[in-house]
C-alpha cells in the first residue's frame, strides 16, 4: 500500500511517513502542490493524504485539478480547518475522507485502509486466498487458523498479490509497493520476500512466471 503525503510541516509530514511505515504502508512525502502533482504523475500510489493549506496553493484547488484530469486516487484531506463547511467543501470537492488536526496515527492508518477497501469494492477488512487470511490492520496472516507474523515488506508483497488474486504482478510493480522515492531498490528484494513467503505458506503458494512476474497460484491447481 503506497501512500503519497502532501504536507509542508516537516514534523507532521515525517511523523506521518514513519508512523504509516510502522503500519505497513510505503509512504512518500511532498511539501507542496507542485511536488505532489509531479509525484502523482509518476504513478504507483494507492492513496494520498493531502493537507489543505500548502505554501504554493490550496489542497482543495490541487484536488480539483486532479479530478478534472480524471485522477481517481483516493484522497484523505488532513487539515486544521475542521468546521462543518470545511468538511462539506472537501468532500464535495472530490475528497474521499476528511480528518481534522490534531489526529492520531492509528486513525489515519485505519481511514486509509477503509479508502483502499472502497477503492477495490471490498466490504471485509480481510483478504483471503488459498486458505490464507491476511489482516492489513495487524500485518498478520493466518493459515488454517494458525497465526503467521510477517515483516513489513513481506506483508507489502503478499498484500499486493492478494489484492489482485490470480493476476500477474511484475517485479517493478511489486518494487513500487516496497520502496519510496528516496530508498534504494535492492536488486533481488522481491525474490527474497517471495522466497520467505513460500517458506511460510508453501512452495506452491506463489507462482513465478519467468520474465513476466508473480501471481498467487489458484487453490485448485
Amino acid at each position: 500500500m503506497r501512500i503519497l503525503i502532501v504536507e509542508d510541516d516537516d514534523i507532521i509530514g515525517n511523523g506521518l511517513k514513519v508512523g504509516l511505515g510502522i503500519s505497513g504502508f510505503t509512504a512518500d512525502l511532498a511539501d507542496c502542490c507542485e511536488a505532489g502533482e509531479a509525484a502523482l504523475a509518476v504513478g504507483g500510489f494507492d492513496a494520498m493524504v493531502l493537507d489543505v493549506m500548502l505554501p504554493d496553493g490550496s489542497g482543495h484547488d490541487m484536488l480539483a485539478r486532479l479530478r478534472r484530469r480524471g485522477d481517481t486516487t483516493p484522497v484523505l484531506l488532513l487539515t486544521a480547518l475542521d468546521t462543518l463547511p470545511d468538511r462539506v467543501r472537501g468532500l464535495d470537492g472530490g475528497a474521499d475522507d476528511h480528518l481534522g488536526k490534531p489526529f492520531e496515527l492509528d486513525e489515519v492508518a485505519a481511514r486509509l485502509r477503509a479508502l483502499l477497501r472502497r477503492a477495490t469494492a471490498r466490504a471485509d477488512s480481510y483478504l483471503e486466498w488459498g486458505g490464507v487470511r491476511l489482516d492489513p490492520a495487524t500485518m498478520t496472516a493466518f493459515q488454517d487458523g494458525d497465526e503467521t507474523r510477517l515483516s513489513r515488506r513481506e506483508f507489502a508483497v503478499l498484500h499486493a498479490l492478494m489484492q489482485h488474486p490470480g493476476a500477474i504482478l511484475s517485479r517493478p510493480r511489486l518494487e513500487e509497493k516496497l520502496y519510496g522515492f528516496d530508498e534504494g531498490v535492492e536488486s533481488n528484494a522481491v525474490e527474497v520476500h517471495v522466497h520467505n513467503l513460500r517458506a511460510k505458506f508453501g512452495s506452491r503458494f506463489i507462482e513465478t512466471l519467468r520474465g513476466v512476474g508473480y501471481r498467487l497460484r489458484r487453490p485448485d491447481q
